[in-house]
Parts: C-alpha cells; sequence; structure tokens
C-alpha cells in the first residue's frame, strides 16, 4: 500500500524560501504505478481548515491555488520517490501544518486530472510544520 512521510518544514522569516519533501512508499508498479495515482499539498494554519494549494496529475498537469500561485511550485520525482513542494517569498500567512496527500484515480478519471479538495483524498502523510515570522 502506498504510504508518504513529510519533511523539511521549519522557521523562516518573511520572504524567505523552503522546500518541503514527501517521501513515498508502495508504488511498487502494476495497481499502484505513478500512472494510477494523483497527488497534492495541504495546508491548515490554526484554527482554519484544511486548504489545498497543489496538486500534480499522472501526466504531470499542475494546478495551484490562487494564495500560492507563482510561488510555490510542486514537482515529482518518481526516480527518488519524492514529491515536492518549493515555496519561495514565504509570507505570515504561510504558517501552517504542511500535508501531502495521494489519490488512486478511479476508472471515469482522466490521466490529466488531479484534485485539491480534501474530500477526494484517502492517503495522508503525518505532516511538517512551516512557521513564517514577520
Amino acid at each position: 500500500q502506498v504510504q508518504l512521510a513529510e519533511s523539511g518544514g521549519g522557521s523562516v522569516q518573511a520572504g524567505g524560501s523552503l522546500r518541503l519533501s514527501c517521501r513515498t512508499s508502495g508504488f511498487t508498479g502494476g495497481e499502484y504505478s505513478w500512472s494510477q495515482y494523483y497527488m497534492a499539498w495541504f495546508r491548515q494554519a490554526p484554527g482554519k481548515g484544511r486548504e489545498g494549494i497543489a496538486c500534480i496529475a499522472a501526466d504531470g498537469t499542475t494546478k495551484y491555488a490562487d494564495s500560492v500561485e507563482g510561488r510555490f511550485t510542486i514537482s515529482l520525482d518518481k526516480a527518488a520517490n519524492t514529491l515536492y513542494l518549493q515555496m519561495k517569498n514565504l509570507q505570515p500567512e504561510d504558517t501552517a501544518l504542511f500535508y501531502c496527500a495521494a489519490q488512486r484515480r478511479s476508472p471515469y478519471t482522466s490521466y490529466w486530472h488531479c484534485s485539491r479538495l480534501v474530500s477526494n483524498f484517502d492517503i495522508w502523510g503525518q505532516g511538517t510544520q512551516v512557521t513564517v515570522s514577520s
């Protein structure tokens, strides 16, 4: 089965950068091949709901929330079994617990589709904290 583990969080000053990593295991081919899944990054600030900020489809298509467009980049290194989130120009409002997630595509979901909806994901990591000070 697919499992996820985030790392790379920390404390930075406003304007700084961080790269989060999501180490994956279980993508062993067949029904557990990369082509069967899309992945995403979410964040949850204190007292707020979980927000989908970036997703990547099986074909590499990416989508971003308006709040991070142009500052964050999601990427997948299949050889390293790792999903990344490169974050630049971080601001105090980016302070949150960040999660990666994976979801198997249904037979009716296109290869180029990905989602940023919490309810669409069954597989989650444990989270990594990002704190941005002004």
